[in-house]
This record gives structure tokens, sequence and C-alpha cells, in this order.
């Protein structure tokens, strides 16, 4: 299979490279730097560039860039993060139409879609929720969906909180621990839908070949936690103590972001994955992040 994938310098992006040409693809990196490899795709999605005939021959296009979340929500900051993931969508879809064949299309988005939710069980059927990440998902979805004009099926898979050694939530969590104590926030009764960065390279790579999935598709483990049960885990994997924190001290240190990052409640179910047959490597957190650490 002939693949371009955007994003490839990133977390998911990077692990999905290598586990596509492990399992014998063929990848093309869509990126704004200069080619290093003649392979390579050159792109720009502020100023709207990107050759048609680069996407002619492919058999499949992975979706995952788009500018970090994880910095203050200032207007510009908001703008930017907006900007980046329609006008890119936008720019990629518009191009999949000079395809020859129309490739599949599998595209990023969030759990931010579903909202603050507390303790409802969230499938892809599940209606939206409020606030700026779940606007922001619902418009990125909405503009994946236009390639279905040009014949692509389209996959919008929505990312639970990856754990990963090298990167994200878990760095930072186990920096933390080395010195410290292993950190809750709040009550700990917030449902955290979280998923091994194995597992989403993996279900990746299950959409692209399965020709019956199409739409959003839920890529979290099959067993969420609630806050207290992961920080729990994780203490007693690296033996520290675990201690509450107040939610004000991370509204203060990131107004607008806590509220949607660290202390929303989402317990979302992998229902279609699982239905369509897909197992995962790591279906429980302490399975996890005993691989991880």
């Amino acid at each position: 299979m002939r693949v371009a994938v955007t994003g490839a310098s990133g977390m998911v992006g990077t692990a999905l490279v290598q586990h596509l040409r492990a399992e014998g693809h063929e990848v093309r990196r869509v990126s704004r730097r200069l080619p290093t490899h003649p392979s390579d795709i050159q792109w720009d999605p502020a100023e709207g560039r990107l050759a048609r005939a680069d996407l002619a021959d492919l058999d499949a296009v992975v979706h995952l860039a788009g500018a970090n979340i994880g910095t203050l929500w200032t207007a510009k900051n908001r703008d930017r993060i907006y900007r980046s993931r329609i006008d890119g969508t936008n720019l990629l879809v518009a191009a999949l139409a000079g395809a020859r064949s129309a490739p599949v299309l599998v595209t990023a988005s969030a759990i931010g879609y579903y909202g603050d939710r507390g303790d409802e069980e969230l499938t892809e059927e599940s209606r939206p929720g409020d606030g700026f990440l779940a606007r922001l998902c619902q418009d990125w979805e909405a503009a994946a969906a236009r390639a279905t004009e040009h014949g692509c099926r389209v996959v919008q898979a929505r990312l639970g909180v990856i754990q990963a050694r090298d990167a994200g939530m878990l760095v930072a969590m186990r920096r933390s621990a080395l010195v410290g104590p292993v950190v809750r926030f709040g009550h700990g009764r917030r449902h955290q839908s979280w998923v091994a960065l194995e597992d989403v390279t993996r279900a990746i790579t299950f959409a692209l070949a399965t020709p019956a999935l199409a739409g959003p598709l839920n890529v979290t483990s099959p067993n969420p936690i609630t806050n207290a049960a992961y920080a729990a885990t994780l203490g007693r994997i690296m033996r520290r103590p675990v201690i509450p924190v107040p939610p004000l001290l991370p509204r203060i240190a990131l107004p607008g972001v806590a509220d949607e990052l660290l202390l929303q409640s989402a317990k979302v179910l992998p229902r279609r994955l699982l239905s369509a047959g897909f197992q995962f490597r790591y279906p429980t957190l302490d399975g996890c992040l005993r691989a991880l650490l």
C-alpha cells in the first residue's frame, strides 16, 4: 500500500511511519520542510500549496498535521490551532479530487469532540459536546468528510489520551513523580479515556485495511479509568505516593486549556473498532504503563 502521512514528524506520525514501513508499506511523508527523500511531498497549508500530482497514485492518506494544542489559548493561538487543522484538511481534500483512484483518508480527530460528559458512556453515535475543542473536532471532521464527494472512504480517528514512553502526558507525570508524589486533580472521579501509542498506530493501520470502517472511530482503550485510578496505578508502578491537587492550580497556570484538557470527564468506548475485530495489545492501563516504564 502506498500511504502519504501528514504530521509525520509528530509523536503519532513518527510511530506510524515506522509501523507502516515495518509492515511493508511504501510511505510518503508530507511536510512543509524541503524534501530530504525523493518520496517526500512538500506542502504549505497556510499558503494553499499542494500539488495534486503528488497524491495521484496513492492508496491511502493519513492526515495528522495540526498545531500544538498544549499552549496558552490566547485568541491568536486558538485561531492558529483551528486554522492549522481546517485549512490543512480543506487543502488535502481539494487535492484528492485529482487522484486517479480515490484513496482512503484517515484523519485525526480527538475525544475532545465529546466535551465534559461526567459518567456517560460515549460511543461514536454520541452527540458532540461543548467548548473550543468540541467545536474544533466537529469542524475538522466535517472538512474531512467532504472527501467522500471524491469517492474516498473517510475515517475520522477520535484519539484518546495517548500513553507513550518519550512524549505526551506520561513524560510530564513521570518526571514529576521522580522528584515528588504522583499528582491527581480534584476529587479523582473524572473519567480518562487513554490509549497506548502502539495501539494507535495499529488501529490506524487496521482502519486503512478494513473497508467496512468509515466515519468516526474512537481510538481509545476499551477500559477507560478515573483520574484517581490512573494516578494510583502510576504511583504503584513507580512506588510513589499520590496527592490530590486542587483544580484551581491548573486553571491558574493554564486558563481555558486546563478545563478542556485536564479537568474534563469523558468515558469513551471504542465500539466500532471492537465490532470490526480489532484486538488491543494494551487493553489495561497497568499492562500499558508496565510495558512503557
